[in-house]
């Protein structure tokens, strides 16, 4: 059975090089429920797909925001 799930971008501040990206993806891998993620440095955000009944998108922006870079879900 396959669970549904959802994409949100958030929108990522202090994100400066390729290195502070790769903290953003290891705080992303870390949260269950997230299924796949893109970290986009240039625009500073990140699309993550998730399962909603795992995790909220709340949680993954916290998870990020805990990691050192200020996340939040775009709107």
């Amino acid at each position: 059975m396959f669970d549904k799930t959802q994409t949100v971008t958030l929108d990522i501040e202090g994100m400066m090089c390729k290195h502070c990206a790769a903290h953003v993806g290891d705080a992303l891998k870390s949260c269950k429920g997230v299924r796949k993620y893109a970290v986009d440095l240039d625009a500073k955000s990140a699309s993550v797909t998730f399962v909603p009944a795992t995790v909220s998108a709340d949680q993954i922006a916290a998870a990020v925001t805990a990691a050192g870079y200020p996340a939040k879900v775009r709107q």
